[in-house]
């Protein structure tokens, strides 16, 4: 990897998101896909947490990778507090990123250091309150296609309804069904933690009854899932 994306820190060496995205490029990048987990708020101490997959082809062979990131205001660069879901992000895709170019060291946007922000573009989440577009804001219908990009990101949708949002009932023995009051987990969560789950060779039914009491993953809520999510996450680092 270049100089110019690798910096220090402390005597440790640490390595640039860009300089990740560069070298995976250059190995046959095809497409990077993000989804977002979980949204940050007040009931999972607002942690953010995104699922990124990043899609490299050898050969006309595809090869997968997977990769978790987490942002909270007391991980993240003071700048950044108020960009999780953008740090959560840029992280989930840095880490996939490093296994899919073979890179062990970790990614400097990985830190909290004051230094460390997403390196990306602005993805348009707004921390005010949402102002309707002026006219001339609003882009113009054309029917020309667009000119083709060398590698694809999806905007991540915005999954899991905040608590109190839902409604549901419980199973017999008085717990949440997954989609009670207190925010039941959602798909996306459970993807995510049978994902890591599975890279670690662990079992997950057996933490979670362990950790939380509950007989099976769908009887989270989504709080739980997140933290679930984020202390096997912190582990595998």
């Amino acid at each position: 990897m270049k100089k110019e994306f690798i910096v220090e820190r402390q005597g440790k060496m640490f390595v640039l998101y860009a300089g990740l995205l560069n070298l995976a490029h250059e190995h046959g990048l095809k497409a990077i896909k993000t989804e977002l987990i979980q949204i940050p708020h007040e009931d999972n101490n607002r942690i953010a947490i995104c699922l990124a997959t990043v899609v490299m082809e050898k050969d006309g062979v595809e090869s997968t990778f997977t990769g978790i990131g987490d942002a909270a205001a007391n991980n993240v660069a003071p700048a950044m507090a108020t960009a999780l879901i953008r740090m959560a992000e840029t992280r989930a895709k840095a880490r996939a990123l490093r296994d899919a170019v073979n890179v062990g060291v970790t990614a400097f946007e990985e830190l909290g250091d004051p230094d460390a922000t997403d390196h990306a573009p602005e993805r348009g989440y707004r921390t005010g309150a949402p102002t309707r577009p002026r006219a001339s804001d609003r882009p113009t219908p054309t029917l020309a296609s667009p000119a083709p990009r060398p590698f694809s990101i999806e905007a991540p949708a915005l999954v899991g309804a905040t608590a109190g949002a839902t409604t549901g009932a419980t199973n017999g023995n008085g717990k949440s069904s997954g989609n009670g009051s207190e925010g039941g987990v959602t798909e996306q969560q459970i993807t995510a933690i049978r994902n890591i789950s599975q890279s670690k060779k662990i079992d997950p039914e057996v933490m979670a009854k362990e950790k939380y009491g509950v007989d099976s993953l769908p009887e989270l809520t989504q709080a739980q899932a997140g933290e679930f999510i984020k202390s096997m996450n912190e582990k595998a680092r």
